[in-house]
């Protein structure tokens, strides 16, 4: 572990750090194609305290204020303005549709918003409702102050005057890093998404915990790509870059990635395992039209052993095709498949898996450049406490975790604080087992889990993660399936949506027949290579995305329930 500077909270957080990395570039903006804005640890924190001071004269010391857009400076600046001595901020996904966005501005109760000029007319249509409190507009995008709508850069400048002219109404505010200052809704449909109540505290004891434990400083340059409104950017991308004086940038989107890599030489970043799942599979192809897949196989095992740095030199290539620079890549929000780690690893690049809920602020634990277990998400956080719930004859049970990071409960619902929350015990819904040297091994969803009649347990995220390796298919759901009278006696089925093109591209078939019959010769094989309880015996394919919260994980139930339709 390294030594950590100790915050109490994130405007402790932002003054410490401000006087040891002010003039250290923080973020690196790209303003049109080959120019770039560079803003200096200390414009920013100048920049956050203008726009507090401004909110404050606005009326707004002590309330509810939401922010929606895509990643970019302006949207961490709002945050962090509300958040550090304004009020209680209240990041909204921005993929929501605009009923549900409607609702959760009225569950929230918020009276400002700031939004990009995308949301525009949503939130100015929004705002006529009578149902809600909205009373301040600010936009991202605007430079003036114009039809009762704020431009967020010009209440920076007033902010500025202010300051100027002697106020300190936001510059001295207390912050009581025990209350709720953060408010994140979890996806689900409005009606049932939850809202989780998060603390100073929880948000700096996290940010601390990793900095003591990964490899990375001031010195590194961080890409944002995950959506800044869901907490694991929020915490890993935003807050831990600010609290290191690091530089960060922000990706274009998914096409993008691999060229704002290389041109903002970036060291550190993170991606969900769908992103380093198709990195690998792009560059094993890549590897294969040149015909050298075989000598790179080899080469990989041959080397193994060797360090790091050894690997990254004779991977070279590789390492360049990411820019040259990568130093960590983390992978988080779902299992990472053991194939992708492996060789990630073998071609000398440290990707670490970890994991984490919003209600933990967010991250549990982290494999680290030194303590890797492949498969596994690490061990828990220095500060955290992990243990396995009523464990089975393997060892395996629900995680439960217990920390300074743990959420202060559901928002305006006890009876589901109580369901999660015991003894200051978080209840993660997971299964998972922990190995003699604390390494935690997530098994799947407590909730997911199929029981067969034979008592066996079936996860269908494992099984699911073997289906989608197969060419063409782009994803996949595992579910059981009822085969008679008897209510346990439950078969295994999958629905594959499958990539018409890729199936074309790969197997010369163009028909659904055709398609059905590949596919269905691709299961045969994986049932060879599994035992015979786990056999998959039905099969649904489709075109059709299944049905995914806004974080892209699989709605089991609501799949489920379009199947039987």
């Amino acid at each position: 572990m390294k030594e950590v500077l100790e915050v109490t909270d994130l405007k402790d957080m932002l003054n410490k750090t401000g006087k040891l990395y002010g003039d250290r570039p923080g973020y690196k903006i790209k303003i049109e194609e080959g120019e770039y804005k560079t803003y200096t640890h200390k414009e920013i924190r100048d920049m956050i305290n203008y726009l507090g001071t401004a909110l404050i004269s606005l009326g707004l010391k002590g309330k509810r204020i939401a922010v929606i857009g895509e990643n970019r400076y302006e949207w961490e600046l709002a945050y962090l303005s509300v958040v550090c001595g304004t009020g209680i901020v209240v990041p909204l996904d921005k993929s929501l549709p605009e009923n549900e966005l409607e609702e959760l501005i009225e569950r929230s109760e918020v009276e400002a918003i700031f939004y990009s000029k995308k949301y525009q007319e949503v939130i100015e249509k929004i705002k006529y409702s009578e149902k809600n409190k909205l009373k301040h507009l600010i936009s991202m995008d605007s430079d003036i102050h114009k039809e009762g709508i704020y431009s967020e850069r010009e209440l920076i400048e007033k902010g500025k005057e202010l300051v100027d002219a002697g106020n300190r109404e936001f510059l001295d505010a207390k912050i009581n890093p025990e209350e709720m200052n953060i408010m994140l809704f979890t996806s689900g449909t409005t009606a049932k998404s939850k809202v989780v109540a998060l603390s100073h505290k929880n948000l700096v004891s996290n940010v601390m915990d990793f900095a003591s434990i990964l490899d990375v400083d001031c010195s590194d340059r961080i890409l944002s790509f995950l959506p800044l409104h869901h907490v694991f950017e929020c915490t890993v991308g935003m807050l831990y870059s600010l609290y290191l004086g690091a530089q960060r940038s922000f990706c274009e989107g998914i096409r993008h990635i691999v060229e704002n890599l290389n041109e903002y030489k970036i060291t550190f970043t993170s991606f969900v395992p769908a992103i380093y799942e198709a990195m690998y599979k792009n560059i094993m192809k890549m590897i294969e039209k040149q015909g050298k897949l075989e000598a790179v196989k080899k080469l990989m095992e041959a080397n193994k052993d060797k360090s790091m740095e050894e690997k990254a030199e004779i991977f070279k290539d590789i390492h360049n095709f990411f820019g040259g620079h990568i130093k960590l890549f983390v992978s988080g929000a779902a299992a990472l498949d053991k194939e992708v780690e492996e060789a990630f690893r073998a071609w000398g690049f440290n990707l670490c898996q970890g994991y984490g809920l919003t209600e933990a602020s967010p991250v549990i634990g982290v494999e680290t450049t030194e303590n890797f277990r492949v498969g596994s998400i690490g061990k828990a956080l220095p500060h955290i406490q992990a243990r396995i719930d009523e464990p089975n004859e393997e060892g395996m049970g629900e995680l439960v975790v217990k920390g300074p990071n743990v959420m202060l409960g559901y928002y305006g619902d006890e009876e589901a604080t109580k369901e999660v929350l015991e003894d200051g015990w978080l209840h993660t819904g997971d299964l998972a087992t922990i190995d003699e040297d604390g390494y935690i091994f997530i098994c799947g969803r407590k909730k997911s889990v199929i029981v067969l009649k034979n008592g066996k347990n079936i996860f269908p995220e494992e099984m699911e993660a073997l289906v989608n390796k197969v060419e063409g298919v782009k994803e996949s759901f595992i579910f059981g399936k009822q085969q008679s009278d008897d209510k346990e006696d439950i078969k295994i089925n999958v629905k594959i949506v499958f990539d018409r093109e890729i199936m074309k591209e790969a197997y010369k078939v163009e028909t659904d027949e055709e398609i059905r019959k590949v596919l269905q010769d691709k299961i045969k094989e994986i049932n060879k290579i599994m035992p015979k309880y786990k056999a998959i015996r039905g099969m649904i394919i489709s075109e059709e995305p299944l049905i995914k919260t806004t974080t892209n994980k699989i709605k089991r139930q609501a799949n489920l329930e379009a199947i039987e339709k």
